[in-house]
């Protein structure tokens, strides 16, 4: 049912930018293509949840942010995405990378629904704001492939 909800456009999820998981659809060729609640990244924002521990992308990403001295393999290093991916397409990575891949280990970082293993004090609450979402995507499209030295 919910492979149906990406192919017809549908939202994905209920709510609005007063709830705590905005309203997306996911179009045909498995974008969001519309920024979450019609909000403005802004990249240096973005640089701080990716370097932080809010979303923990370091434990998984290599990215050029040198100034952290561990970064993880497990997911493809980051360092040419605003090279190789649009918005919309890194929009749903971010959201549910679920919907692009069933098998994915990366956290779906603004859903709620049909997750297991959430602790009963984080449930229906996202990992990030569509806020840090769209902050987090301003600051990977700026990334060009420049892989800085470690």
């Amino acid at each position: 049912m919910l492979v149906l909800a990406f192919v017809s456009g549908l939202p994905a999820t209920a709510g609005t930018c007063g709830n705590p998981v905005a309203e997306y659809r996911v179009s045909e060729n498995l974008e969001i293509d519309q920024p979450l609640c019609g909000l403005t990244g802004a990249p240096a924002r973005g640089r701080e949840v990716v370097a932080g521990r809010k979303g923990n992308c370091l434990a998984c990403h290599r990215m050029p942010i040198p100034e952290e001295k561990f970064h993880g393999d497990i997911g493809p290093p980051l360092f040419d995405t605003g090279r190789n991916m649009t918005a919309g397409e890194l929009r749903l990575r971010l959201v549910d990378s679920t919907a692009i891949n069933p098998d994915s280990v990366m956290p779906s970082f603004h859903r709620v629904d049909h997750l297991t293993g959430v602790r009963s004090d984080r449930r229906g609450q996202p990992i990030l704001s569509a806020q840090q979402v769209e902050d987090v995507i301003a600051w990977l499209l700026t990334l060009d492939g420049e892989t800085p030295a470690r």
